[in-house]
């Protein structure tokens, strides 16, 4: 029975990619199979077998199967510790450079991209940076696009940013109405929201600093590997890569490309 779950899992990733080019095959097998098996339950299918028919045949019902397979899990300032490390030990070096690119991949809802803006606006960098802000997912893209978030989730970012070295207040940043708060919208004057995978797509512009936070932990080693490559080379001489609290560049091939900045929060230099 094992056995033939597991066929049946590498047939659906397979199709997936063959029929709408999305390439799940070097994501982490148990991630995947824990995300297939909550997806069987939401589709009331029996078995993998007929979650693949449904979703070959029904671009909808793929679409629906793309938010389980890519659940969004995030928060602004989340690890503040990390935020206030960048804060104070990559921002002064970014002061350096007249312009700043900045790629944040896997961005999923937008959580980091205002945080992002936020800290750099505080940092009077933000006129002078453009942010690339990618995801496979179109939906997170768009919930992204739109800066609304949940009142109640602000209390507790609210939290985080000023843990994080927060110069304002957090209430400064958005409008609260009937439940939600609406960001400013400037905030994302700078950002390009793109469609973009590290499982297939390649390089797209050279950068300062990448942030990928809790991404790499839904892949394999060999798409940690690619990962990594891409961010390697995108950044700049000496740029900076921040990665999530359960991600490292150790016992990768790029391990030695890189040298630790702050190694508790995973931040990295270009070598």
């Amino acid at each position: 029975m094992e056995r033939n779950t597991e066929i049946e899992l590498r047939l659906l990733i397979e199709a997936i990619y063959l029929k709408y080019s999305y390439d799940f095959r070097d994501y982490s097998a148990a991630s995947i199979k824990r995300r297939v098996n909550h997806a069987l339950s939401q589709f009331e299918c029996q078995t993998i077998s007929a979650l693949q028919e449904k979703v070959l045949h029904d671009p909808t019902a793929f679409m629906q199967l793309l938010q389980l397979l890519t659940i969004p899990v995030s928060e602004m300032f989340r690890d503040p510790s990390h935020f206030l490390a960048l804060r104070r030990e990559v921002v002064p070096l970014l002061k350096t450079y007249p312009s700043i690119k900045v790629w944040i991949a896997g961005c999923s809802t937008g959580e980091e991209v205002y945080s992002m803006a936020i800290l750099l606006r505080e940092e009077g960098l933000l006129d002078r940076t453009i942010l690339y802000a990618t995801d496979i997912n179109p939906r997170s893209l768009d919930k992204a696009r739109q800066g609304i978030f949940s009142l109640e989730n602000v209390r507790a970012y609210t939290h985080n940013y000023q843990q994080a070295g927060g110069r304002r207040s957090f209430a400064d940043y958005y409008t609260a109405a009937y439940g939600y708060a609406i960001f400013d919208k400037s905030l994302c004057d700078n950002v390009t929201f793109a469609d973009h995978s590290l499982a297939t797509d390649s390089v797209f512009s050279e950068t300062q600093l990448i942030s990928c936070r809790n991404v790499l932990i839904y892949f394999n080693k060999k798409l940690q590997g690619r990962a990594f490559g891409l961010f390697h080379e995108s950044l700049c001489h000496r740029g900076f890569l921040a990665l999530g609290s359960k991600e490292t560049l150790d016992f990768s091939a790029y391990g030695n490309k890189f040298e630790a900045l702050v190694k508790p929060e995973r931040i990295y230099r270009k070598s």
